[in-house]
């Protein structure tokens, strides 16, 4: 590729889910400016800070290009084909000695955010033929795919809330307006949230803090961390003992409906009022505004899932908006068709989980994968089946998955470790081969995912703007590098694949024809389409699955659990990415971000002052921060953000370096987790609070 030419470009940033539409001025080779496409079909110019900071992820001097080998302390420049070689080799080697499942592979949260990768990692781990996959997924939205798999038939048919056209939005544990709509690609959630009011709707939210979202909300309630099960069950007691349901639109095709309804009966407000925090008055009020609306949805989102009744509230999510006539209606939890649909291949009643289970624990597999909190004592448990080897993909599981002091530990005493990123990180540092892809601006993109996810059916190509250099190459280029000398299998181009997937898609484009529409091509808004979407074994959509039903007796027994006196919860930060994007130093610009938000009426009980460090200490680990006290937190809760803790052994530079802060997940415990599903429950985690003496100047 040459140098781009002077001018606009037209392309969509792929940091997060909400995927804006950029344009991006170039001159001299340079790229001057970026701001939000205003012509873009879907965000129509919205634009964060992160995705104005696109460019400064190519410039970083911190960014890796060649592959690296440890020697000793230090490191060592390869080249690509000596290093594809020697990793290919390492890996043959202990699984050669030890089994197939002796090497383990993680795929952070950036891997389906870049098209090469989702469709070119998946050769590469058949090739690897190793059970010890593990993901983000299991630290954040599983409970979503696995409702989706017991209730409509496949993890990725998730009902997505249809916020342009709703007049009651409800929402529990989320905060668009940082993460820029999750689980709901609708970029530009300021101006979507503020239509639903302006049109006379209403946005009511749930939440242990008082977030951003919360300040357009039209009223916000306190909840207690991992209590939202509760709340759900005690919504759908008042809607079935009030007779506000109505499922005539989705009855031919459902059933369970008596199920439910039993469930829910022992859970009248009066009953969770006192364990949730939310009076029962507020309860049966919102249960009938709800109802009673003809659009609305309710929505739930990363604080609902990483708690140990993710699944649950998962399912009573879409129960609700199914029983009240909510589901796959106009203003409703409806499904988008995207132009590639993973979906058109699957075949009905197909099993996604339960089917192997983790060596130590023995926690269920959902999808392929092992729950990633599993991954260090896989590690570090003697005996046959012991992880000896690692393939890390865009990912830093030491920042972002629970107990990651112990990972880290577990990653120092691998045989082998191989680390496809572009940085070197808490977690690569302890590689013995960084292979390091181009990022950004450099690769070519499209969303398959995200589309899946989206407020509105719409499609674009993004081409690559930035040429590499001939020391780089394409995420897409390793994979297939790694699969065709692990397997023998020619490598494959994955736009030849997405090309025949858009053909054969239910809008039969083309990638040709995606590149004459800079700005996106708008199919409309979603569409009705049950029961024909339905992957249930029988075609029919399932409101009482077995295994969910079930799992309310573990619900009703933390009834009898005394109530800790200190919940920690996680925060997240809209200027930064997960654990990275740290050292782009316009986007640390300010105050220091990583502190413990305390209520007023906390600190004094724990004898803390604004700006004191305290050291926070959990059943696994010990940090120690700054407190910011703030009323915007339910009495009894404290708050981190997630993915700071960039200071072990000095691997960062600069401002990363000067914004390490702690991390979270030192605290967040790996044995605590949604026994259904295996998610990780790292909201609600029990700490104590013990201030640190200030040195006198």
């Amino acid at each position: 590729m040459t140098q781009p030419t002077d001018g606009p470009h037209y392309r969509a940033c792929n940091l997060c889910e909400a995927i804006c539409g950029l344009e991006i001025t170039v001159q001299g080779g340079r790229v001057t400016d970026i701001r939000g496409d205003a012509q873009d079909v879907l965000s129509h110019g919205h634009i964060c800070p992160k995705g104005a900071a696109l460019a400064d992820l190519a410039a970083d001097p911190d960014r890796l290009k060649r592959p690296l080998r440890r020697v000793g302390e230090g490191w060592q420049e390869l080249e690509w084909d000596e290093a594809l070689d020697l990793v290919a080799a390492e890996l043959r080697r202990v699984q050669a000695q030890y089994g197939p499942d002796a090497v383990a592979t993680y795929q952070g949260n950036p891997s389906v955010h870049n098209s090469g990768t989702l469709l070119s990692a998946g050769g590469l781990l058949r090739a690897l033929g190793s059970r010890n996959r593990y993901s983000a997924t299991s630290i954040d939205q599983l409970p979503h795919h696995y409702a989706a798999a017991e209730m409509l038939g496949h993890p990725l048919m998730l009902p997505i809330p249809d916020i342009d056209r709703t007049e009651f939005f409800l929402m529990l544990g989320a905060n668009p307006l940082a993460s820029n709509g999750s689980i709901m690609t609708a970029p530009g959630m300021r101006g979507r949230l503020k239509a639903i009011t302006a049109r006379g709707g209403r946005v009511v939210l749930l939440d242990p803090r008082r977030t951003e979202t919360a300040a357009l909300a039209s009223e916000h309630h306190f909840i207690r961390p991992g209590t939202d099960a509760l709340l759900l069950l005690s919504l759908l007691q008042v809607i079935f003992e009030e007779g506000l349901e109505r499922l005539e639109s989705l009855a031919s095709f459902t059933d369970g409906l008596d199920a439910l309804k039993a469930a829910a009966a022992a859970y009248p407000p009066e009953r969770v009022a006192g364990r949730t925090g939310v009076d029962a008055a507020t309860i049966r009020r919102l249960a009938r505004e709800f109802a009673g609306t003809p659009r609305a949805v309710i929505y739930g989102r990363i604080g609902l899932s990483i708690q140990r009744f993710g699944g649950l509230c998962q399912w009573l999510l879409n129960a609700l908006n199914a029983v009240t006539g909510h589901l796959d209606r106009e203003g409703g939890a409806m499904f988008p068709r995207p132009a590639f649909d993973l979906l058109q291949r699957a075949q009905p009643g197909q099993t996604h989980h339960g089917r192997w289970s983790s060596r130590v624990r023995g926690l269920p597999e959902f999808d392929g994968e092992l729950p990633v909190a599993a991954l260090a004592e896989e590690m570090l448990t003697p005996g046959e089946g012991q992880v000896r080897a690692l393939v890390t993909v865009a990912g830093n599981p030491v920042l972002s998955t629970p107990n990651g002091a112990q990972l880290d530990r577990a990653l120092a005493g691998l045989d082998f470790m191989v680390s496809i990123d572009p940085w070197l990180n808490e977690t690569t540092r302890h590689a013995d081969v960084i292979l390091p892809p181009a990022v950004g601006l450099e690769t070519q993109h499209y969303d398959v995912i995200f589309h899946h996810f989206a407020v509105r059916n719409t499609a674009r190509i993004n081409d690559p703007l930035l040429p590499i250099g001939p020391e780089q190459r394409y995420d897409w280029q390793i994979f297939e590098g790694l699969r065709e000398r692990l397997s023998g299998e020619k490598g494959k181009d994955p736009a030849a694949r997405l090309d025949l997937g858009l053909r054969h898609g239910p809008r039969k484009t083309s990638l040709e024809e995606l590149r004459a529409h800079p700005h996106g091509v708008d199919y409309g808004p979603l569409q009705p389409c049950l029961p024909e979407r339905l992957l249930t074994a029988d075609g029919r959509l399932q409101l009482a699955p077995v295994a969910l039903l079930a799992d309310v007796a573990r619900l009703e027994a933390s009834l009898q659990e005394p109530l800790p006196p200190l919940l920690l919860i996680g925060r997240r930060e809209l200027r930064s990415n997960n654990s990275w994007m740290h050292n782009v130093p316009r986007l640390m610009r300010g105050p220091e971000r990583c502190t413990l938000m305390l209520t007023p009426q906390d600190a004094q009980r724990f004898g803390v002052t604004d700006g004191q460090p305290v050291e926070v200490r959990s059943r696994v680990g010990a940090v120690t921060v700054p407190v910011q006290l703030t009323d915007d937190l339910m009495p009894g809760v404290v708050s981190l953000p997630h993915g700071y803790g960039h200071g072990r052994a000095g691997v960062r530079q600069g401002v990363a370096q000067q914004h390490a802060g702690v991390s979270l997940n030192d605290l967040t415990d790996h044995e605590q987790l949604d026994e259904l599903t295996g998610n990780a429950a790292v909201v609600g985690v029990p700490v104590t609070l013990h201030p640190v003496a200030v040195a006198a100047d």
